[in-house]
Order: C-alpha cells, then structure tokens, then sequence
C-alpha cells in the first residue's frame, strides 16, 4: 500500500534552507505540495536556484534572507511569509554552523557564534512564529545532531547547542501541544554537505566514520529530508516531543 503525504493546502519556512540538509527539505516539502520559503543567510545564488526548480516543476517558493540570530530579522523572516501567503504552518529550523573548539584555548568566539545562529537563532524564529503555527494548528521541526546527545570532541560549542536543542523541543512540546501544535526534533548522524565536506574528504577519517555506522556509510541531505517530511505530515499527528534519530544506527539512543 502506498501513502501519499499531501501538504498542497500548508505554508512552511525553512531556515538555512538554500544547501545541505536544509535544501533537501525544502525540495522535499515542495514535491508534497507545500508552499515554501527558504531562508537563507549568505546562499541568495544557491537558494535561488531551488526556488526556481520548485517553480519550474510547478511548485510555490519564495527566498528570504535574514540572519537568524538577530532579532529583527528573525522576526522578519515569519513576518514576509505571512505577508505573501497569510499564513505558516510547517516551521523547520535548520539554520547552523558546526565549527571546531578545542577545550582549554579559549575559543570564546567560536561559542559566541554557534550559540547565536544554532541556538538564539532557533529561538528567535521559532518564537515568532508560535502565533502564526497556533492558529493553523501547525508543526516545528527542530534539527539537533547526534552530537547532542553523546558529545562531540573538539566541537563542544556544537554539541552543547545540539543539545540544548534536544531540551527545547521537549520544553515546547509540553508547553505547545495544549494550544495545538505539534513540536519534534531531528537528529541526524554524519550528513555529506559542505560543512562536512572538509572532514569526509580525508579517505582514512571517512573510512574510520563509515565502520562507525552499523549501516555503511555516511547519509546524503535526502536521507534527512524524509524523516523530516514524515513529522510534519497527519501520519505523525500523535508524535510529540519525539527526537528520530537519523544516523545509520551509529548511536542507539531511541
């Protein structure tokens, strides 16, 4: 039996959504007939060109810029989507950075970054949406990591964000499920995107991560894409507070 996920009547935002795990999402919420708007930082090039693919195969896209760990343009970002469609119902936010600290060499700006665009940056939209989401009885998706869960050597900034985002979901789920939305978390493993492209390129570290995953190798955006399609969707109407782990069986912590 096949299952159709139908999402033609919804509006969804997705932050850093112009490459990586974000553009595949996108894609993904699109080809299910959702309207889509990318939020992006720097990616205007990248991010126009999945607007116009999604266009070209008859779909509704628009791009947003905006850094997410400012305020303002947080708040703008929900404000421009309403503004176009009059609605939001789907909120992936997605937007992050995952960059090396070593622990004892003071790398506060490295903590200052992450903490502002994976964590302030995930707060910033996702609070500016809830009244949008409440009225149409709308879904978040958080994107975690498995670094948030067993930590991650020389990229605690990362993990400590990931983390924190673990907790937030649950802290939304309890605090929003009564008023009507739904609130889950991703948590995917080793992803092949540019900001792990550096790491996977050394051919013995690739080779010691892919015997680290139970199931062989390293997942591409669309391995993600999916899990994420399927919270958002009635098929997940009773999933609340949830973390789905998308790792490859890496760490087994369901």
């Amino acid at each position: 039996m096949s299952v159709t996920i139908d999402l033609s009547q919804k509006v969804a935002l997705v932050t850093g959504g112009s490459r990586g795990i974000g553009r595949a999402v996108t894609r993904e919420l699109a080809r299910a007939g959702a309207r889509v708007a990318i939020g992006y930082h720097r990616g205007e090039s990248a991010a126009s060109s999945l607007a116009g693919e999604i266009r070209n195969a008859a779909g509704e896209a628009l791009t947003l810029p905006g850094d997410v760990s400012d305020p303002a343009q947080a708040r703008r970002l929900v404000r421009d989507v309403i503004a176009a469609w009059g609605r939001l119902d789907i909120l992936i936010a997605n937007a992050g950075i995952w960059e090396e600290d070593r622990a004892g060499e003071g790398e506060l700006d490295v903590w200052d970054r992450t903490i502002a665009i994976n964590l302030r940056g995930a707060y910033l939209v996702v609070d500016a949406a809830i009244p949008h989401l409440e009225k149409a009885c709308g879904s978040i998706v958080l994107m975690s990591s498995t670094a948030g869960q067993r930590g991650e050597a020389e990229h605690s900034a990362y993990a400590s964000t990931k983390g924190a985002l673990i907790s937030y979901t649950k802290s939304l789920a309890a605090e929003l499920g009564p008023r009507g939305v739904r609130v889950n978390c991703l948590a995917p493993g080793w992803v092949e995107t540019d900001l792990t492209r550096e790491a996977l390129s050394d051919p013995n570290r690739r080779r010691e991560i892919e015997e680290s995953i139970p199931l062989g190798r390293v997942a591409q955006p669309e391995d993600i894409a999916g899990p994420a399609l399927f919270l958002v969707s009635d098929l997940a109407r009773h999933v609340q507070g949830e973390v789905l782990n998308v790792n490859g069986g890496s760490v087994l912590v369901g």
